[in-house]
């Protein structure tokens, strides 16, 4: 009996090749960012998965930090201007270096979306929440994490860094505001006093004052100040804060005090959204669910105390006049409406999404609104002048969509694709991603181009069909085509004309035809179409296509059924029947021979087109199947549906070939090019995404196990559970399929180097020197020795807690015995020495227990404190030696270092110009 061989069938993968529409995401804020120097025209906007950076003076995108899969939920740029941080939805949080664009570090600790970022003062620590309810502080300059702050019991909605002291603020959902002291990782302050979820806060007028804002159109202003342990008189009432009695023993331990001194009406209605300082933090800005952006000044002291003192003077007046007492000592302190000015609100095209702010030259505040209908604006206001206005600086609009893309559709030549909204219809340059041309028209619902590629024909929700001159971007007709909503628009195989379907229970036949315009001076003729025919049905039409033989039109009704019908005579000739809900997409395969239909009852059939027999029933997506396409010239199917994943499949064995990079939200509808390179999608999230096939095979059992593979990790979340006897920590970084394999590494190289000592020591008294193992030569190491040094160092350093906790304690010993070889050799002793501390505090109880281990760990200490002696010496020295080299050539070259001359010279010279040609001006006036 032979054994017959099965061949494996391989297909070409497709893989993202760009991304187009999205400007910036409303899911995410907005923030200023520094390039080339130069501040006040970059902002850092989310975009889905990547992060882009506007140039808001050109108007285009200046730089793009590509992300992976997850949607990016916050930003937040450093102090010192040279990088972003970058929050995902995930609980995944990168920083980029702003001028190579490059991903410096990877931070994992939390379980959910990342909601909040705060930088301190310096930019050396991160702070993160998150909905997981936890703050994690991490250390950006050594890349791992500091601590978990926990005590939050719902969402994490802002967290700012006190710049002068070592204290964090942190709002909820949970109502409270919280207080950490970073020194000891203790909660020491709560405010109770808000009735409602705390959606934001913010710190003003050198931390002086917390505003924070919660479901009503109050922000609630509280202030904040030290005072003197021993000093009770200038203490306040305990009880006449809002304060549990279980926290009036930590406040008497903490300098601190907030009291609540007064609250600022908004203009707005509905809760607050946001509250954001700029980097002066004396103008606060803030926003709720309407389209009004309100802004506060907290005035310097110097005008309040003028404020105070013309107030008081003019009621000495009154008193006088009138003869009446008053109490002066009252009148002489300053109130909150003396601090605070309102200043002009800004009204956006929409609601306002995100907001952030810069104080510039000359008092000039400048700020940048992300804004709901996919569009960012930069408004500019000087705050000192009298009736100043706000001016709107820069729109980006042109870049995107205002509403939700719904239609995609290719050009023959495939060097083109046309994407229509609820506004306009844009074309876009497939090579280049480059939109070509905008125009305004009404709610489209389908569209498709003209054979020539030279005209579009949109279907509109009203009914009517627009032709378009895609060269001058102008609309040549409005066909009444349709009584109600015309769904879809289909050509004829022979490129003649097109055919519609609408909900008026029709599908209407039409060719192009050639006409004078009569608007028109020049003689040319331009495109339109002649009605021909008209199918009337018993139900609304959702779908039409016509197969490509031309014998056939498909119908899909809203009762659930598609009914074909001959083409040349309309004579009925058969009814797909099996979907439970009505279809919403289908498509007929170049030969004719296969019909597939998506509906909203999340399931694709395959059909025989001969006998209309239903081949196959595949449930496809989790939700409505919303674009259906086939590949030209093949069997291959494209699907995309309402749970945002686009699918392909295989409709001679009814098998899913892979699952693409989907959107964040549902996916309307996707189209393949007519050479079949190339497939283009849109969804609710504003992306249209492209994906180009590449010449990488793929097979459908490695895909599945790809598959399975990324299921499994991402189950692998949560804590780590430590062993009997090992100490449990509440740590920063959570254990990732990252750590998984560090930790396999480690314990690869420690079999590594237990199988190579015992080989030396066998050999040990002759000249026998055995070969290195082949990972060993691979790292370049001679030792063991070096060999663990080189595998830990290839450890991600957010990574190495968790990656230390999954290790056994047998191994942890192993590695402290290998220290103080290590340590002797005085290189990477940074290193060393928190891979000891990491192990000594994961395995504190049975480490402390064995007498064998206590004297390798006094070498171990011993040797640490030398080395980090050493190293920190060398650095202050170091240090101290540049310093008094800057001092010694500004004394001797007067001038001072790392200041720009040349633009103070260029300014001096720019003046003295100026100055030359008034003056010049005056003499020529005279």
């Amino acid at each position: 009996m032979k054994e017959r061989m099965g061949l494996t069938k391989q297909y070409l993968r497709y893989v993202p090749s760009g991304n187009v529409n999205i400007i910036t995401s409303p899911r995410c804020n907005v923030a200023f960012v520094t390039l080339e120097g130069q501040e006040g025209r970059f902002v850092a906007v989310g975009a889905c998965e990547h992060v882009i950076i506007w140039d808001l003076r050109l108007g285009e995108k200046a730089q793009v930090l590509t992300g992976e899969k997850t949607i990016v939920t916050r930003l937040a740029a450093s102090p010192n201007k040279q990088h972003i941080a970058v929050g995902y939805a995930d609980g995944t949080l990168k920083t980029f270096d702003l001028r190579s664009g490059e991903n410096v570090s990877i931070f994992v600790g939390h379980r959910s979306e990342i909601t909040s970022l705060s930088y301190d003062a310096l930019g050396h620590r991160l702070a993160s929440g998150s909905k997981d309810t936890d703050i994690i502080i991490w250390d950006t300059v050594a890349e791992t994490g500091i601590c978990r702050l926990t005590g939050h019991k719902d969402i994490i909605t802002k967290i700012a860094f006190m710049s002068e002291q070592n204290i964090i603020i942190s709002s909820s959902k949970d109502t409270l505001v919280k207080f950490w002291d970073l020194d000891t990782e203790h909660n020491f302050k709560t405010l109770v006093g808000h009735r409602s979820e705390v959606w934001s806060l913010a710190l003003a007028k050198n931390d002086q004052y917390l505003i924070t804002g919660c479901n009503d159109n109050e922000l609630h202003v509280w202030k904040i100040y030290f005072v003197d342990a021993q000093n009770s008189e200038h203490d306040i009432n305990l009880s006449a804060l809002n304060i549990n009695e279980d926290e009036t023993t930590d406040m008497q331990k903490y300098p601190l005090r907030c009291e609540k001194v007064g609250s600022i009406l908004r203009n707005g209605r509905g809760r607050i959204v946001s509250l954001e300082v700029d980097s002066s933090h004396t103008v606060v800005g803030c926003h709720g669910v309407d389209n009004t952006v309100e802004l506060f000044h907290f005035i310097s002291e110097s005008k309040v105390k003028e404020k105070v003192a013309k107030r008081l003077k003019k009621e000495k007046k009154k008193a006088n006049r009138d003869k009446s007492e008053t109490n002066i000592n009252s009148l002489n302190i300053p109130t909150l409406k003396d601090e605070i000015k309102r200043l002009p609100a800004i009204k956006v095209s929409n609601k306002a999404k995100g907001i952030d702010m810069l104080m510039g030259k000359g008092n000039e505040l400048r700020v940048c609104v992300g804004i709901d209908n996919n569009s960012l604006d930069l408004y500019s206001l000087v705050i000192e002048e009298k009736d100043s206005e706000v001016k709107c600086l820069r729109s980006i609009v042109a870049h995107g969509h205002r509403t939700n893309v719904r239609v995609v559709c290719f050009s023959s030549d495939n060097l083109a694709f046309a994407t229509a909204s609820g506004d306009s219809v844009k074309l876009w340059s497939r090579p280049s991603l480059a939109c070509l041309r905008t125009v305004e028209c009404g709610y489209a619902l389908t569209a498709t181009f003209v054979p020539g590629d030279r005209h579009l024909i949109v279907g509109l929700k009203d009914g009517k069909m627009l032709i378009i001159d895609i060269a001058s971007g102008d609309i040549l007709e409005e066909v009444p085509a349709h009584t109600k909503e015309l769904w879809s628009v289909t050509l004829f195989p022979d490129l003649k004309g097109v055919a519609s379907g609408g909900g008026d229970q029709t599908v209407k036949f039409w060719n192009f035809e050639l006409i004078h315009d009569p608007d028109s001076q020049i003689k040319a003729k331009v495109l339109s179409v002649l009605h021909t025919r008209t199918l009337k049905l018993e139900e609304c039409v959702l779908c039409v296509r016509i197969s490509p033989n031309n014998r056939f039109v498909a119908v899909s009704l809203l009762d659930s059924t598609v009914k074909i019908f001959f083409l040349d005579t309309f004579k009925f000739f058969i009814s797909l029947y099996g979907h439970k809900l009505p279809v919403l997409c289908m498509d007929i395969s170049s030969d004719s021979t296969l019909i597939a239909t998506g509906s909203s009852d999340r399931n694709i059939k395959i059909w025989g087109l001969d006998f209309g027999d239903c081949h196959k029933s595949i449930f496809a997506h989790d939700d409505s199947v919303t674009g259906l396409s086939f590949v030209p010239n093949t069997h291959y199917i494209f699907t995309c549906g309402k749970d945002g994943k686009i699918k392909q499949w295989d409709a001679d064995i009814y098998q899913k070939i892979v699952t693409l990079q989907g959107h964040a939200g549902e996916a309307w509808n996707c189209a393949v090019s007519p050479n079949g390179v190339y497939v283009v999608s849109c969804g609710s999230d504003r992306v249209v995404r492209l994906y180009e096939k590449t010449a990488e095979p793929l097979v459908l059992e490695d895909e599945a196990e790809e598959e399975r593979e990324r299921a499994e990790n991402e189950l692998v979340t949560g804590e780590t559970t430590g062993v009997q006897g090992q100490k449990q920590q509440l740590l920063p970084s959570r254990k990732t399929v990252n750590s998984e394999k560090a930790a396999e590494l480690i314990l690869e190289c420690l079999d590594i180097t237990r199988a190579y000592d015992e080989e030396l020591s066998q050999v040990e008294g002759t000249n026998i020197v055995p070969a290195l193992p082949p990972l060993m030569q691979a790292y370049n190491c001679k030792t063991s020795e070096d060999f663990l040094l080189e595998t830990v160092k290839r450890v991600r350093a957010s990574d190495l807690e968790e990656t230390l906790l999954l290790l056994p304690y047998s191994a942890a010993c192993e590695i402290l015995k290998m220290l103080p070889k290590l340590l002797k050799s005085g290189f990477h002793a940074e290193l060393i020495a928190r891979l000891t501390l990491c192990l000594i505090q994961a395995h504190h109880g049975p480490i402390m227990s064995n007498e064998n281990l206590l004297s390798t760990i006094e070498t171990v200490k011993a040797l640490i404190f030398e080395r980090i002696s050493t190293l920190r010496d060398t650095v202050g020295y170091n240090l101290h030696c540049m310093l008094y080299v800057q001092r010694y050539l500004e004394e001797q070259e007067g001038i001072q270092l790392f200041k720009d001359a040349t633009k103070k010279k260029e300014h001096r010279n720019k003046v003295r110009r100026n100055k030359h040609r008034a003056l010049k001006r005056a003499i020529m006036a005279l």
